[in-house]
């Protein structure tokens, strides 16, 4: 399962490369825009984790 979601990985790395090199000048501009926007999806999404963690942690004391 881990080579699989390596590979994948590494094609989105391929495209987000390519679409980098097409685009010209402003290519790094745009794939800095994309790997921002997939950042700040993962960190709200650990952050929303996190804080359920908490919540079911501060829960069971109470229990």
């Amino acid at each position: 399962m881990n080579i699989i979601r390596l590979a994948g990985l590494a094609a989105v790395l391929v495209v987000s490369l390519l679409f980098a090199v097409f685009v010209g000048d402003q290519g790094p501009w745009y794939f800095a825009w994309v790997v921002g926007t997939v950042m700040i999806i993962l960190i709200s999404g650990a952050g929303a984790i996190l804080l359920d963690a908490q919540d079911e942690h501060i829960s069971e004391k109470e229990i």
